[in-house]
Parts: C-alpha cells; structure tokens; sequence
C-alpha cells in the first residue's frame, strides 16, 4: 500500500491505544469552537495531533477541530473524531475520516476507521473499495448485504417529519451519530441518510467509499443506496416534507 494509506493506518492505531482501555478524564474536558463549528473535546484535539505527526509531510491538513494545518500541494481532509459526541457519552460507535485530494484536485485516498472494533475502510482511486482491520495486515473486498433490515439516518432528531414517513414506508432505521462511519457500513444496511448542512469534514472520505452505489447529495440532503429505488423513494419523501404534503 501507498505511504499515505500506511501512515493513516499508523495514526488510527496510535489513537486506538489511547482509548481501548476507555477514555481518560481528562479528554472529556472541552476547550474551544473548532473550525468545524463544534466544540473541540481534548480526545478531538489529541486524535488531531497524532494524524498531523503522522500525516503533516504528505500536505496541508484541513481539520475539523484546527482549520488549516500546515503547507503542501496535496490537501488532506480530517475529521479527528468522526460521532465525538459519542465517545464522550461512552456510545461505541465512532471512529476517523481523512481523505486526500492531490495536486491536480483527484481524491487519491479515503480512509475510515471505526475506533471501537477496530474496522477499516480503504479507497484509493481506480481501485475497488478495502476493508481490513486496524493491526492487521490483510484486507478484502467488503461484503455486502443485500437483504438488509434496517438504514442509518443520521440527524434523524432534528428531522421528525421525514421521520414519521419513513415509518409509514416501512423504512426502519437507526441514528447512531457518526455520519463518515455510517457511510462506510453503507453496503450493510439498506441505506445511509443525512439531513443538515453539507460540511467537508463529515463526508470527503465517506462519500468516496460509496463509489459504485447509488448517491443523491444535494445541498441540504445526503442519500446513500445499494438499491436506486429506495434512494428515488427516500427522495421522494423528503421533497413531500418540504411541500408540506403528508400523504404519501
């Protein structure tokens, strides 16, 4: 693998040492407004440092917590802590986004790690989608699933009307907090949804793991489906949530 793809590995692994044995008092404590608009935890701040010492010679960071880090032609998007909230509340699920666009504005690599069981997915361009675990050196194709029960729908809480159709459709689902890990899993469930502001950091990586699936991303939705019509039918929904229709 690339050196990039060995260096992020190494910087997951050092973030998963921190935390395997549970999070230390002193990363719950906040600090400030980070670039991303959220308040920056120190777990968010320690999981930055660590990418930036590992990460910092292959080009500039842009980081959730930090805003912009260094220099260099190739741009490498960072969410330290993708579902902080999670962490801090003892929610296992939550890991790290990075991708990196090079020079010519080509996203090279997208890489997404699930910091509780140790997943990692790997996109590098004009290759299939990786899936392996931290420590581990062997890697497959990711499985998919093709009679999945249930959709991730991130920010499903502040969404109550789209929820109430989903219902109605029959479209179970769960919103577990972390949008870049959900992406990842998105051949295992039925479908990922995100309803809310478009930011960089939650999706660079995320989206690029889907390649090959059916993807709406429009300015204020985000639709993820191994089945197109499930995708058109969650479309559907969220239009009818903003003409006021109840019916479907």
């Amino acid at each position: 693998m690339q050196d990039f793809i060995q260096a992020t590995i190494k910087a997951n692994e050092e973030i998963y040492h921190h935390i395997k044995d549970g999070i230390s008092d002193e990363l719950f404590v906040e600090t400030t407004v980070g670039a991303g608009g959220d308040i920056s935890s120190r777990l968010d701040l320690l999981a930055e440092e660590i990418f930036v010492k590992h990460l910092g010679t292959f080009g500039v960071i842009e980081s959730e917590e930090s805003g912009m880090i260094g220099k260099g032609d190739a741009h490498i998007i960072l969410d330290p802590i993708d579902g902080s909230s999670n962490a801090l509340s003892g929610f296992p699920y939550f890991g790290t986004s990075v991708a990196l666009i090079d020079s010519s504005g080509l996203l090279r690599y997208a890489i997404v790690c699930n910091l509780v069981n140790g997943d990692i997915f790997i996109k590098e361009a004009n290759k299939e989608l990786l899936q392996g675990k931290l420590f581990s050196k062997d890697f497959i194709k990711p499985k998919e699933i093709s009679n999945s029960k249930i959709g991730l729908f991130e920010k499903a809480y502040a969404n109550a009307p789209l929820t109430a159709l989903l219902d109605q459709e029959n479209l179970k689902f769960r919103a577990p907090g972390a949008i870049a890990l959900s992406l990842a899993y998105a051949r295992s469930v039925e479908f990922v949804l995100f309803m809310g502001a478009f930011r960089i950091y939650d999706f660079a990586a995320g989206l690029a793991l889907c390649e090959g699936l059916e993807v709406i991303v429009e300015q204020d939705y985000v639709i993820v489906s191994k089945d197109k019509d499930i995708a058109n039918k969650i479309e559907e929904l969220i239009k009818l949530t903003k003409t006021g229709v109840e019916d479907v």
